[in-house]
C-alpha cells in the first residue's frame, strides 16, 4: 500500500458521485417512459371510445391503429418514450347509430 494517500478520497468521491448521477439519469428515463405508457395507454383508451362513436381520433406525436371486429373497435398504440417505445391496446363496444 501506499505511504501517501492524499487525494484518495477526492477520487472516491468523484467516483461515487459519477454512479449517482448514472443512477439519477436512470430514474428519470423510467419515470419518463411510465409516464408515456400511461399516456399512451389513455390515447389508447380515449381512441376506442371515439371510434366507437363515430369520431376520428389524432393525438401528437403517437401511431394510433384502428379496427374493428365483431361490434369491438381495438385501439393499438404506439408512444416513443424515453427508454425505447411503448405499447398499449384498448377495446370498446361499438354505439349503433
Amino acid at each position: 500500500m501506499l505511504r501517501d494517500e492524499r487525494g484518495s478520497v477526492t477520487v472516491e468521491a468523484a467516483l461515487s458521485l459519477a454512479t449517482l448521477m448514472i443512477v439519477a439519469a436512470a430514474l428519470v428515463a423510467a419515470c419518463a417512459t411510465m409516464a408515456a405508457q400511461i399516456a399512451a395507454t389513455d390515447i389508447a383508451g380515449a381512441a376506442a371510445r371515439a371510434h366507437a362513436i363515430g369520431v376520428d381520433y389524432t393525438a401528437e406525436n403517437a401511431e394510433i391503429v384502428v379496427s374493428e371486429s365483431g361490434g369491438i373497435v381495438t385501439v393499438s398504440v404506439t408512444k416513443p418514450a424515453a427508454i425505447g417505445k411503448v405499447t398499449a391496446q384498448a377495446s370498446y363496444p361499438v354505439e349503433y347509430r
